[in-house]
Protein backbone atom coordinates (compact mmCIF):
# COMPACT_ATOMS: atom_id res chain seq x y z
CA UNK A 1 0.00 0.00 0.00
CA UNK A 2 2.75 2.57 0.82
CA UNK A 3 4.73 1.80 -2.31
CA UNK A 4 1.39 2.33 -4.50
CA UNK A 5 0.95 5.77 -2.24
CA UNK A 6 4.45 7.09 -3.47
CA UNK A 7 3.84 5.57 -6.92
CA UNK A 8 0.72 7.89 -7.21
CA UNK A 9 2.63 10.28 -5.26
CA UNK A 10 5.07 10.65 -7.94
CA UNK A 11 2.76 10.39 -10.83
CA UNK A 12 0.43 13.01 -9.06
CA UNK A 13 3.44 15.35 -8.72
CA UNK A 14 4.30 15.13 -12.44
CA UNK A 15 0.97 15.39 -13.75
CA UNK A 16 0.39 18.69 -11.85
CA UNK A 17 3.88 19.83 -12.98
CA UNK A 18 3.38 19.63 -16.03
CA UNK A 19 -0.48 21.05 -16.06
CA UNK A 20 0.41 23.94 -14.38
CA UNK A 21 4.49 24.07 -13.66
CA UNK A 22 3.88 24.45 -9.88
CA UNK A 23 6.31 26.94 -9.75
CA UNK A 24 7.43 28.20 -6.01
CA UNK A 25 8.87 31.75 -5.22
CA UNK A 26 10.26 32.13 -1.38
CA UNK A 27 10.17 36.11 -0.56
CA UNK A 28 11.28 36.19 2.72
CA UNK A 29 11.02 33.13 3.74
CA UNK A 30 13.29 30.18 2.89
CA UNK A 31 12.18 26.96 1.90
CA UNK A 32 13.73 25.19 5.79
CA UNK A 33 12.20 21.92 7.63
CA UNK A 34 10.73 23.82 10.64
CA UNK A 35 6.88 23.48 11.90
CA UNK A 36 4.97 25.83 10.02
CA UNK A 37 1.10 26.88 8.50
CA UNK A 38 1.25 27.77 5.17
CA UNK A 39 -2.18 29.72 4.83
CA UNK A 40 -3.20 30.49 1.52
CA UNK A 41 -6.29 32.20 -0.68
CA UNK A 42 -8.72 29.54 -1.42
CA UNK A 43 -10.28 29.74 -4.64
CA UNK A 44 -10.28 25.85 -6.07
CA UNK A 45 -10.44 22.29 -5.18
CA UNK A 46 -6.94 22.52 -6.60
CA UNK A 47 -5.42 24.31 -3.92
CA UNK A 48 -4.07 21.96 -1.80
CA UNK A 49 -2.50 19.82 -4.73
CA UNK A 50 -0.73 23.18 -5.81
CA UNK A 51 0.78 24.07 -2.65
CA UNK A 52 1.74 20.64 -2.14
CA UNK A 53 3.20 20.13 -5.68
CA UNK A 54 5.16 23.26 -5.04
CA UNK A 55 7.16 22.14 -1.91
CA UNK A 56 10.18 20.67 -2.07
CA UNK A 57 10.18 16.91 -1.29
CA UNK A 58 11.52 17.46 2.36
CA UNK A 59 9.08 19.77 3.32
CA UNK A 60 6.24 18.12 1.88
CA UNK A 61 6.91 14.82 3.53
CA UNK A 62 5.99 16.91 6.82
CA UNK A 63 3.81 19.44 5.30
CA UNK A 64 -0.19 17.91 5.52
CA UNK A 65 -3.06 19.95 3.69
CA UNK A 66 -6.08 20.62 5.49
CA UNK A 67 -9.38 19.01 3.39
CA UNK A 68 -13.06 19.18 3.97
CA UNK A 69 -13.98 15.64 5.32
CA UNK A 70 -17.75 15.90 3.09
CA UNK A 71 -15.85 17.03 -0.37
CA UNK A 72 -12.33 14.57 -0.16
CA UNK A 73 -14.26 11.53 1.43
CA UNK A 74 -16.84 11.58 -1.30
CA UNK A 75 -15.53 8.81 -3.57
CA UNK A 76 -12.96 5.90 -2.80
CA UNK A 77 -10.35 7.40 -5.01
CA UNK A 78 -10.26 10.90 -3.66
CA UNK A 79 -10.15 9.32 -0.22
CA UNK A 80 -7.39 7.20 -0.86
CA UNK A 81 -5.23 9.87 -2.64
CA UNK A 82 -6.03 12.58 0.61
CA UNK A 83 -5.35 9.93 2.94
CA UNK A 84 -2.24 8.06 1.71
CA UNK A 85 -0.91 10.31 -0.57
CA UNK A 86 -1.05 13.69 0.68
CA UNK A 87 -1.43 12.24 4.50
CA UNK A 88 -4.38 15.17 4.72
CA UNK A 89 -6.14 16.30 7.89
CA UNK A 90 -9.78 15.95 7.27
CA UNK A 91 -12.17 18.56 8.72
CA UNK A 92 -15.90 18.82 8.92
CA UNK A 93 -17.23 22.16 7.20
CA UNK A 94 -19.92 22.63 9.58
CA UNK A 95 -19.70 22.13 13.59
CA UNK A 96 -21.47 19.65 14.92
CA UNK A 97 -22.64 19.84 18.86
CA UNK A 98 -19.65 20.70 20.82
CA UNK A 99 -17.04 19.21 18.92
CA UNK A 100 -14.17 21.67 18.47
CA UNK A 101 -13.73 21.55 14.28
CA UNK A 102 -10.03 22.42 15.35
CA UNK A 103 -9.01 19.54 16.96
CA UNK A 104 -7.52 17.51 14.17
CA UNK A 105 -5.45 20.34 13.34
CA UNK A 106 -4.50 20.73 16.95
CA UNK A 107 -3.38 16.96 17.17
CA UNK A 108 -1.55 17.29 13.77
CA UNK A 109 0.41 20.01 15.66
CA UNK A 110 1.00 18.64 18.78
CA UNK A 111 2.34 15.42 16.83
CA UNK A 112 5.13 18.09 14.83
CA UNK A 113 3.35 18.55 11.65
CA UNK A 114 3.19 21.05 9.22
CA UNK A 115 -0.13 22.18 8.04
CA UNK A 116 -1.45 24.03 4.87
CA UNK A 117 -4.59 26.51 6.01
CA UNK A 118 -7.02 28.03 4.06
CA UNK A 119 -8.28 30.74 6.67
CA UNK A 120 -11.31 31.65 4.53
CA UNK A 121 -12.86 28.28 5.17
CA UNK A 122 -14.58 27.33 1.98
CA UNK A 123 -13.76 28.59 -1.79
CA UNK A 124 -14.10 31.97 -3.00
CA UNK A 125 -14.95 33.06 -6.29
CA UNK A 126 -13.75 36.71 -6.28
CA UNK A 127 -10.31 38.61 -7.03
CA UNK A 128 -9.37 39.12 -3.06
CA UNK A 129 -9.61 36.33 -0.23
CA UNK A 130 -12.75 36.41 1.90
CA UNK A 131 -12.54 37.34 5.75
CA UNK A 132 -10.52 34.94 7.20
CA UNK A 133 -11.94 32.92 10.12
CA UNK A 134 -11.08 32.58 13.70
CA UNK A 135 -9.18 29.48 13.19
CA UNK A 136 -5.43 30.82 12.40
CA UNK A 137 -5.98 33.15 15.18
CA UNK A 138 -6.97 30.53 17.62
CA UNK A 139 -3.86 27.95 16.54
CA UNK A 140 -1.76 31.18 16.48
CA UNK A 141 -2.83 31.72 20.32
CA UNK A 142 -2.32 27.76 20.53
CA UNK A 143 0.76 27.36 19.50
CA UNK A 144 3.31 30.46 19.66
CA UNK A 145 6.12 28.72 18.02
CA UNK A 146 4.77 27.34 14.65
CA UNK A 147 6.12 29.58 11.98
CA UNK A 148 2.72 31.12 9.88
CA UNK A 149 3.34 31.53 6.64
CA UNK A 150 1.03 33.70 3.58
CA UNK A 151 0.96 31.63 0.66
CA UNK A 152 -0.66 33.58 -2.62
CA UNK A 153 -1.11 30.94 -5.35
CA UNK A 154 -1.82 32.59 -8.66
CA UNK A 155 -4.39 31.51 -11.75
CA UNK A 156 -5.14 28.19 -10.21
CA UNK A 157 -9.31 28.90 -10.39
CA UNK A 158 -7.67 28.93 -14.34
CA UNK A 159 -6.85 25.53 -14.35
CA UNK A 160 -10.32 24.12 -13.18
CA UNK A 161 -12.99 26.78 -14.00
CA UNK A 162 -15.99 26.26 -12.01
CA UNK A 163 -18.45 23.59 -14.05
CA UNK A 164 -15.44 22.04 -15.66
CA UNK A 165 -14.56 18.84 -15.11
CA UNK A 166 -11.39 18.98 -17.25
CA UNK A 167 -7.96 20.61 -16.34
CA UNK A 168 -7.08 23.34 -18.47
CA UNK A 169 -3.20 23.60 -18.72
CA UNK A 170 -2.30 27.17 -17.15
CA UNK A 171 0.98 28.39 -16.13
CA UNK A 172 0.66 28.80 -12.06
CA UNK A 173 3.00 29.92 -9.26
CA UNK A 174 2.83 29.54 -5.44
CA UNK A 175 4.45 32.56 -3.75
CA UNK A 176 5.42 32.03 0.08
CA UNK A 177 5.85 35.20 1.90
CA UNK A 178 7.18 36.91 5.31
CA UNK A 179 6.02 34.92 8.49
CA UNK A 180 4.08 36.83 10.65
CA UNK A 181 3.58 36.53 14.01
CA UNK A 182 0.79 37.07 16.86
CA UNK A 183 1.55 39.96 18.49
CA UNK A 184 1.10 40.33 22.27
CA UNK A 185 -2.58 40.89 23.08
CA UNK A 186 -3.20 41.72 19.48
CA UNK A 187 -6.95 41.58 19.44
CA UNK A 188 -8.45 38.60 16.65
CA UNK A 189 -10.38 41.01 14.52
CA UNK A 190 -6.85 42.74 13.86
CA UNK A 191 -4.69 39.88 13.45
CA UNK A 192 -6.85 38.05 11.01
CA UNK A 193 -6.88 41.53 8.77
CA UNK A 194 -3.45 41.71 9.08
CA UNK A 195 -2.74 38.05 8.15
CA UNK A 196 -5.30 38.37 4.98
CA UNK A 197 -3.51 41.50 4.02
CA UNK A 198 0.07 39.22 4.17
CA UNK A 199 -1.68 37.23 1.76
CA UNK A 200 -2.94 39.56 -0.77
CA UNK A 201 0.54 41.57 -0.67
CA UNK A 202 2.03 38.39 -2.26
CA UNK A 203 -0.61 38.93 -5.38
CA UNK A 204 1.76 41.52 -7.34
CA UNK A 205 5.23 40.21 -6.50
Amino acid sequence: MRLAATAVGYALLGFVRLLTGAQARWYGCPPKAEQRIYFANHQSHADLVLIWAALPQELRSITRPIAARDYWTASRLKQWITTEVFNAVYVERERKGDEDPLQPLIQALESGDSLILFPEGTRGFEEDPQAFKSGLYNLALRFPDVVLVPTWIHNVQRVMPKGEVVPVPVLCSVTFGEPVRLGADEPRADFLARARLAVMALRDI
